[in-house]
């Protein structure tokens, strides 16, 4: 199997839901979550999906 992925930076909670349940429906799935606040509130969702 071969896989993509995609890495996307959200400013709150809100905007994840949002995102993830987006990407789902495009056939992506959460593999990774990180809060990061070093320069700033962001957190980084990393996708995965297979490729045909």
């Amino acid at each position: 199997m071969k896989y993509e992925y995609k890495v996307v930076k959200v400013k709150n909670e809100k905007v994840a839901e949002e995102t993830m349940n987006k990407m789902a429906k495009e056939g992506w799935r959460v593999v990774s979550t990180t809060y990061w606040t070093k320069w700033g509130v962001a957190i980084i969702i990393t996708f995965e999906r297979e490729v045909n």
